[in-house]
């Protein structure tokens, strides 16, 4: 199924008080805190170049621009995207409201763009791996589909027909398989395109389940309940392909 810690330099120097009579800081005090703008657009420009500083901080940096992007724009969309803010609605009316922090952006691996755990109720969002917003917005859709299924219909998932009905459901429901998403992806049909997407895609995910022995047990599964589950709108009325 479909995550950095700044220190603030200047607070490790005290600065005496006025008419303390302490003097003031000596320069190499003053010299050792990168307090000013220049040694702040330094400190910069070496991470973005990697001169004078090592790959492990270079790379912690880029995580941390990465996490603070993806919280501005997940933000955004848990305000002002119209599917988003939908699916929020409607797990609260089903007794799941999902706050603000119960959906974070963290570093994962390059193969993924989220994901969703059942307990505590929390969405993943894959910092630096989204190419677009729109991609965000697909991704937080499909998560809050799980979220929606688990809270609403008990989804047991090491149960494969389970699985794959929700997988079915979120990747029908979520606009991960919008034309342009597949062409992104490299796949290019005029015939049932969008079927095609959510059948392959629920198969992919239903076969990394660690409770599937193999890709064929995880496509019977799809198989089992694709009528109905494919067929399955709720909370929408329809789906816009």
């Amino acid at each position: 199924m479909n995550d950095s810690s700044g220190k603030d330099l200047s607070s490790s120097t005290s600065l005496p008080s006025a008419g303390s009579g302490s003097g003031p800081p000596s320069t190499s005090q003053s010299s050792e805190t990168p307090t000013s703008a220049f040694e702040r657009w330094r400190r910069k420009a070496m991470l973005v170049t990697g001169l004078g500083v090592s790959e492990e901080e270079r790379l912690a940096d880029l995580q941390m621009h990465h996490v603070r992007d993806c919280e501005r724009k997940k933000e955004y969309l848990m305000n002002y995207s119209p599917v988003v803010v939908f699916m929020l609605q409607q797990l609260k009316a089903v007794g799941c409201e999902v706050p603000a922090p119960n959906v974070l952006c963290a570093p994962c691996d390059l193969t993924r763009s989220g994901g969703f755990t059942p307990d505590p109720g929390a969405v993943v969002l894959c910092a630096g791996n989204f190419f677009s917003q729109q991609h965000m917005e697909s991704t937080i859709a499909h998560e809050l589909v799980h979220m929606y299924d688990h809270c609403r219909f008990k989804v047991d998932w090491g149960n494969l027909r389970h699985h794959a009905c929700s997988e079915i459901r979120a990747n029908n429901l979520s606009g991960d398989c919008r034309f342009t998403r597949e062409l992104r992806r490299g796949f290019v049909s005029f015939s049932k395109q969008h079927q095609a997407c959510v059948r392959r895609r629920a198969i992919e995910s239903v076969t990394a389940n660690p409770a599937c022995p193999n890709e064929a047990a995880a496509e019977r599964a799809v198989n089992e309940v694709w009528e109905s589950c494919f067929n399955d709108t709720r909370p929408f009325d329809e789906v816009g392909q």
